[in-house]
């Protein structure tokens, strides 16, 4: 049976934030006095949970990883801190995204922690390979996720996740990395080539050069087909739904008219979510512990980290001063210039943390 989320509202500052964890309809409201949009929270909206360090389908696994799961030698989170993470923010979180360097459905405590997620009414979702999916572990879902979301992989192990969750009627939506390898197939799926019947969306991620990841994949603002792309996204042709990544959101503002913005963000890295890893270090964005130690919570609060991220904020506010859309991207991503779509003249984003942390290793070796 379904179990039943109460309906969360929450108040910062002049905004309003309403969510409802069984329908996943989200409302946030402008300033009540000013109209203009919020551009932080005082507390996480969502907080993407990395409770995997470990990774045991590695072996099997058709893609190049963000984490390096293979080379990594940690501890999965505990069950202890996960409920402790829970309690603090049990009615100021609505969703929790749980991921981490492998499949959350592969956690020791898979069950317990989507117990304890709902208990707290907080709505757990997931994104797996899919790899070690099976009938258990989607009726788990089916009862206490919001929605789950497979990776596609081009794999026979994504056919088979996608089945047994549908099977189950679990809301499955598709996590589609947009590369120079995989942007042709997404143009096709945009004008209504049949892709995957039955799921509820596919959710466009911009590749990022990180981990196993390599600069000679990302898309590029002069590629005609990025163009292509974007410019189909407020006109598709899909019998789904589509999203995307708030990462995407250069690509969006300088190729497509048709898309309402009424309905999109820009990074909401350290504004509105963050990252937990599965040793207790928070981070604005999922990918900035690529960049820094993290912010240790083991003996302090999620409140202290997210007033620590003052610095990521910062960023995003003091880029692109003069360009008449920078209230839709802000710039792009802090953390990887490189994978900004833009090449107008406003634009002023600074060089991305993870880029200058990678240039300073090179030269002290």
């Amino acid at each position: 049976m379904r179990h039943e989320y109460k309906p969360i509202t929450l108040v910062y500052k002049n905004y309003l934030t309403r969510f409802n964890g069984n329908t996943g309809r989200f409302v946030r409201t402008a300033d009540i006095y000013t109209g203009e949009e919020a551009f932080s929270a005082s507390f996480p909206e969502l907080i993407d949970i990395g409770i995997m360090e470990t990774c045991v389908c590695s072996k099997r696994c058709k893609v190049g990883c963000y984490q390096n799961a293979a080379s990594r030698k940690g501890s999965n989170m505990s069950l202890a801190n996960y409920k402790r993470l829970m309690d603090e923010c049990s009615g100021r979180v609505m969703q929790v995204a749980l991921g981490g360097a492998g499949d959350p459905d592969t956690h020791e405590n898979f069950k317990e922690i989507l117990e304890y997620s709902a208990k707290s009414n907080i709505v757990p979702n997931f994104t797996t390979s899919g790899i070690c999916m099976n009938d258990e572990k989607a009726e788990l879902c089916k009862e206490y996720c919001g929605a789950v979301a497979v990776s596609e992989h081009f794999a026979d192990y994504t056919d088979k996740a996608v089945e047994i969750l549908l099977k189950h009627k679990v809301k499955t939506n598709i996590h589609y990395v947009l590369n120079i390898d995989t942007i042709d197939l997404a143009i096709d799926i945009l004008k209504g080539k049949e892709y995957r019947p039955g799921i509820n969306a596919i959710v466009f991620l911009l590749y990022k050069p990180v981990g196993l990841g390599s600069l000679d994949k990302i898309l590029k603002v002069d590629n005609p087909k990025v163009k292509e792309f974007f410019s189909l996204a407020g006109n598709h042709k899909c019998k789904c739904k589509i999203g995307f990544d708030s990462c995407s959101c250069s690509g969006l503002v300088n190729f497509s008219d048709k898309i309402d913005y009424t309905f999109m963000d820009f990074c909401e890295g350290g504004r509105f979510s963050m990252y937990i890893s599965s040793d207790m270090k928070a981070y604005p964005c999922s990918f900035a512990n690529q960049t820094e130690s993290g912010f240790d919570i083991s003996s302090s609060s999620i409140d202290d980290a997210w007033r620590s991220f003052d610095y990521f904020r910062n960023r995003l506010q003091r880029s692109c001063l003069d360009c008449k859309n920078r209230q839709n991207c802000m710039g792009g991503c802090p953390l990887l210039s490189s994978i900004t779509l833009c090449n107008r003249k406003e634009r002023t984003i600074e060089r991305g943390l993870i880029e200058n942390e990678t240039e300073n290793r090179l030269c002290n070796k």
